[in-house]
């Protein structure tokens, strides 16, 4: 068998975005993927329409279904969505010893909040901390750091700062900004 590992996120039907994506991308690097779904979008390439949060315990049950019957060599996040569910993927993580990387999916690429504003403490105090590697886009490191980021410095501040939380790493996906 390949190298297992399992993206904890919500899900795209439209295959874009979130577990989907995951599991592409780790078949193309020759990974077992396996998935734990948090929440089910409604959504194409035009918008999300519509969100179905998955209850907590059944995250938790389909984590535990999985790792009872194969150990993951890495655990990728996605959007978790609510506090309470941060909190509990985040204790789950200490369960493992393998690298963990966190994507703070805070927002779809069209806008769409997939994270309570009251999640975002959680995520700051309890999940980036358990990481290896955390991949902000640059609105989610503004909103992690509270810096705007306009430039090489204030990305480098923002990344330090997201460092500063507990992460091990941190790639701050930028898109285009000047100088």
């Amino acid at each position: 068998m390949h190298r297992p590992v399992v993206t904890i996120a919500g899900s795209d039907p439209s295959g874009g975005a979130g577990l989907q994506a995951d599991l592409k991308t780790f078949h193309q690097h020759g990974l077992y993927g396996m998935s734990v779904v948090t929440l089910l979008t409604a959504q194409n390439t035009q918008g999300v329409q519509g969100i179905l949060d998955i209850p907590t315990e059944f995250v938790q049950q389909q984590l535990r279904a999985i790792v009872t019957d194969i150990t993951p060599v890495a655990i990728k996040t996605g959007a978790l969505g609510r506090p309470e569910l941060i909190a509990s993927v985040a204790d789950s993580l200490g369960e493992f010893d393998c690298p963990v990387v966190v994507d703070p999916v805070m927002v779809s690429k069209h806008g769409h909040p997939l994270m309570a504003p009251e999640a975002v403490d959680v995520l700051r105090e309890k999940l980036i901390p358990a990481a290896f590697l955390v991949t902000p886009n640059r609105h989610e490191a503004q909103q992690l750091t509270g810096l705007e980021i306009c430039d090489i410095a204030s990305m480098q501040a923002a990344a330090q700062r997201i460092r500063d939380l507990g992460a091990k790493n941190v790639l701050l996906k930028s898109g285009t900004i000047d100088g």
